[in-house]
């Protein structure tokens, strides 16, 4: 074999499917009746390699763990527990410590096990294949196969490499994990257009697809990284993981904070330093103190608390989150991205129209399960004998198996076939009667070559019948009459290829169905040939992959939240526009095809993704552009899917979503989140769950920042101003403590505002303070720093030392802090009311928990000892929480005066 040939094996030439099974064998150097010799084979291996695909280094467990402190805010704690721990203060830096290590802990644990999606993909390859080599049929192990070799495929077979098939009798391969197609895709030798995407290449058999029935032939023209299998491992692996929206935010707002402190420490020295003359040690320390204040040490956990009830509550509707932060993306999500078979449909197939000479009829149902009705014009059908003798044919017609198993209905076979036997059931026919009463004598099997499938059967009087079903054009050619309920009459032709049409551009799987009395055909055995020109035909049955109805109401939902959903299949463009509409997905009428996307360049591509939202034979490339082109245009993307296909999507996607039952294992390690029960209408509840944990986390940082500004602030106004300083930094980290963890984590359990589903998402890109947060923090900061400075000037002014002064300042603060959190549970809304605290059992725990740790952090000892506090007198307490009132009502007030100016806004705006 020459060079020119080598270099055209594996990887050179890709369009296989586009050329002859004899040009094939010749540009493989290979004789498909002998196989490839023994030492040609092991050469080949030598130069190839096995067919495996390559593993991917993995991460120790150390390295994930030390990945959690990558975070800036991490940094600026671990850099303030240092500057601690040198001064001495073990305390404090014991505390800042504690947070970081329990916070990394929390997100090791949750995120788990680690990544196996290329691991996923190499347990779907073949573990032998029956290869012919030497003029010998034998087994080898499917890693030794070669370019060249030739494989042979039977029914329950799985496909070991990638082949291209050189002989065929009735194949029909199962590709829904590569393609999305939700029916077995017929085989043939043909060649097909170059361009033709993966579903079309009928003449090739891909790698870790399974033979549904027949037989075949094939060459193999790649293995290993070389196959379509390997292409998506390929993909899958160079695509790195997003960070989530939070967490880009959470990093802008770390490395915002740290900025601000170091300016404002750095201007704070200068001036203590040089205009006050304070010494060195003095002022550092209160820069220091200033530091840790505007720091919220307890932020982190927050985030991670939060973010892990989030998770909990999800798991009870049905979605497991695989990584922590995509709780939050769900919130943030304005497109999802859905695959269509069994996603937004079943992955069942189902007969949704039956068309007779008479009349046509819509048949209820979902998927194989028999329950539904056959409907005429809205209403149940009366009886009608054409109908019953459609369901007699689709019955006795019939090879495939319907079981029910654990409440769920499993065909074996065909899934067309298995889809006539409960459509049967619903016009009223017993399967074990009908089978009893007219039993098989012979049969025509269905072949891809004939298209039709034809019964011999025989009833207890003897009398015999044939039953035949099949493609409508094969079928009408053999029909010379129609049934009617007055018995058989001449055919209309024209009818029944004008309601085939109808039905095929409603995107329905066609088949007629037929039958002939006394057909004389007892003494021989059957062949395709024997099937007569004089049938009659029954009628034309219309078969889809219907959509789930909770689908179609989640659709709804997410559209009335401003998420827009968008399909993106490997199914004809055809059915895909007819889900589509169903669902409400788009117009019902646009639709691009994987070929039209290829065509697009990015920029074009990214104009394309805002029009349309139907996107037909995409391949897994198709998928991972789109999804690119849909974040360049600022989105925030879910994809959803359960094939191998959508996997790279998946990982690309802000978050991806894979089906946890029928999904496949490489598709479900790909993604952030998978769906129990693969229901789309799961995905709606966990966006429900995602915004209001962004909105939890959000009220969790208004409530935090406005005490470290007041903190920071009390420092500040103390070296300005020249007078004591009112609080202590071992005080300033006891009520950041106090209040991230007992108030603060009363936030994360915050149950949903009604009103969340109706609110767009989040803009992409948008700062976690916006400038509503960053007023409301000055605000609440000033206002905390005039309460506390006022507790402690009132103190002073009655001769009190400092520590009871300071004491005060502290509990006056804390406080505040109680009554801002029943401010903060609405951002905006009145809180005005005893109804509005009721929504949340953990509130009065946690309120409950302060006055117990401020009366512990006044009054014992040891932490008198500690903090350098001092017992307050009892009349002084009144005072204090009548200024903590004083402060929930003007925080109330501000919020009153926001509301109306929201409210006159679209009034200016229109005048």
């Amino acid at each position: 074999m020459n060079e020119a040939t080598n270099a055209r094996l594996q990887g050179e030439f890709a369009a296989w499917y586009a050329v002859t099974a004899e040009e094939t064998a010749q540009k493989l150097g290979v004789n498909p009746q002998s196989g490839l010799g023994i030492p040609e084979a092991d050469e080949r291996l030598q130069r190839y390699g096995p067919n495996r695909l390559p593993e991917a280094g993995k991460q120790s467990l150390l390295m994930k763990f030390l990945g959690q402190f990558n975070n800036i805010l991490v940094y600026v704690l671990l850099g303030a527990g240092f500057v601690k721990l040198m001064l001495g203060l073990w305390i404090d830096a014991s505390i800042i410590l504690g947070v970081v290590v329990i916070n990394a802990l929390l997100g090791f644990i949750q995120e788990g096990k680690a990544e196996k999606a290329l691991d996923s993909i190499r347990n779907m390859l073949s573990a032998e294949a029956r290869t012919l080599r030497a003029s010998e049929t034998r087994m080898i192990a499917s890693d030794q196969l070669v370019p060249g070799d030739v494989v042979l495929l039977e029914s329950g077979d799985k496909v070991p490499a990638d082949l291209r098939l050189t002989d065929v009798k009735n194949l029909r391969m199962e590709e829904a994990a590569l393609t999305g197609e939700s029916v077995p895709s017929d085989k043939s030798v043909t060649p097909v257009a170059a361009n033709a995407t993966v579903g079309d290449r009928h003449s090739m058999a891909y790698s870790g697809t399974l033979v549904v029935s027949g037989r075949g032939t094939g060459l193999v023209v790649a293995t290993g990284s070389e196959t379509e299998l390997g292409r998506i491992n390929q993909m899958l692996a160079a695509v790195s993981s997003l960070e989530t929206p939070l967490l880009r935010q959470i990093k802008k707002f770390g490395y915002a904070i740290t900025a601000v402190i170091f300016v404002i420490g750095a201007l704070v020295f200068a001036y203590g330093r040089w205009v006050e003359g304070l010494p060195f040690v003095e002022i550092f320390q209160a820069v220091v103190g200033i530091a840790v204040s505007l720091i919220p040490e307890g932020l982190p956990a927050i985030i991670t608390i939060t973010l892990a009830i989030g998770v909990q509550r999800m798991a009870q509707r049905n979605a497991i989150i695989r990584r922590l932060p995509a709780v939050e993306t769900l919130g943030s999500v304005s497109r999802i991205c859905s695959d269509k078979t069994g996603t937004l449909t079943l992955m069942e197939m189902m007969v949704v129209s039956a068309v007779t000479a008479e009349t046509t009829y819509q048949v209820e149902g979902d998927g194989y399960a028999p329950d539904g009705q056959v409907l005429r014009d809205g209403a149940p059908a009366p009886q009608d004998p054409v109908l019953d003798l459609m369901g007699r044919v689709s019955m006795l017609c019939n090879d495939a198996e319907l079981r029910e198993e654990e409440g769920l209905w499993k065909v074996e076979g065909d899934p067309t076939e298995g889809a006539l036997y409960p459509f049967a059931t619903k016009i009223g026919l017993e399967r074990q009667a009908q089978q009893t009463a007219y039993r098989r004598v012979d049969a025509i099997p269905f072949e891809s070559e004939h298209r039709f499938m034809a019964t011999l059967n025989e009833a207890a009087d003897g009398s015999q019948f044939l039953l035949v079903k099949g493609a409508p054009e094969v079928i009408l050619e053999h029909c010379d009459r129609q049934q009617t309920s007055n018995g058989p009459q001449p055919i209309d032709l024209a009818h029944f290829l004008k309601a085939s049409d109808q039905l095929a551009a409603q995107g329905e799987r066609v088949l007629a169905l037929a039958w002939l009395e006394h057909p004389g055909l007892a003494d021989r055995n059957l062949s395709p040939a024997d099937l007569p020109k004089t049938l009659v035909l029954l009628g034309l049955v219309g078969l889809l992959d219907p959509p789930r109805k909770e689908a179609i109401e989640a659709v709804k939902e997410c559209h009335a939240g401003g998420i827009r959903v968008t399909m993106i299949t490997g199914d004809h463009r055809i059915t895909a526009a007819a889900i589509a509409k169903m669902l409400g997905i788009g117009d019902g009428k646009t639709a691009l095809t994987g070929v039209e996307v290829e065509a697009m360049d990015n920029a074009t591509l990214q104009e394309a993704v805002q029009k349309v939202d139907v996107f037909a034979r995409a391949s897994p490339e198709h998928k991972l552009r789109l999804v690119k082109a849909i974040q360049a245009n600022k989105q925030v993307v879910a994809m959803t899917g359960d094939g191998v296909n959508d996997a790279p999507a998946l990982k690309k996607a802000d978050i991806g979503v894979a089906m946890g039952i029928k999904g496949t294992e490489v598709t479900k390690e790909a993604a952030e989140m998978v769906l129990a029960d693969d229901n789309f209408a799961s995905i709606t509840a966990a966006v429900r769950e995602g915004r209001t944990v962004y909105n939890n986390i959000e009220k969790a940082i208004l409530f935090m920042l406005p005490t470290n500004v007041a903190q920071a602030a009390v420092i500040m106004v103390a070296i300005l101003a020249g007078f004591t300083m009112p609080i202590t930094a071992p005080q300033v980290l006891w009520v950041n403590m106090v209040t991230s963890v007992a108030l603060g984590l009363v936030i994360s359990f915050e149950p949903h505002e009604l009103d969340v589903m109706r609110r767009p998402p989040g803009v992409a890109g948008r700062p976690i303070l916006t400038g509503f947060g960053i007023w409301r923090v000055i605000f609440v900061g000033l206002s905390l720093l005039a309460l506390t400075l006022w507790s402690f000037f009132w103190m002073k002014a009655q001769d009190a030392p400092d520590e009871l002064a300071r004491t005060v300042a502290v509990n006056t603060l804390t406080i505040g802090q109680i009554f801002y959190l029943l401010n903060t549970r609405y951002l905006v809304d009145s809180s005005l009311s005893i109804t509005a605290h009721l929504g949340n059992r953990y509130l009065p725990m946690g309120i409950v928990a302060v006055v117990v740790l401020q009366l512990l952090f006044t009054y014992a000892l040891p932490l008198q000892d500690l903090f350098g506090t001092m017992a307050i007198p009892q009349q002084i307490w009144p005072w204090l929480f009548l200024g903590g009132l004083v402060f929930f009502l003007v925080v109330e007030a501000e919020k009153w005066v926001i509301r109306r100016w929201r409210a006159a806004k679209p009034a200016l705006a229109t005048t």
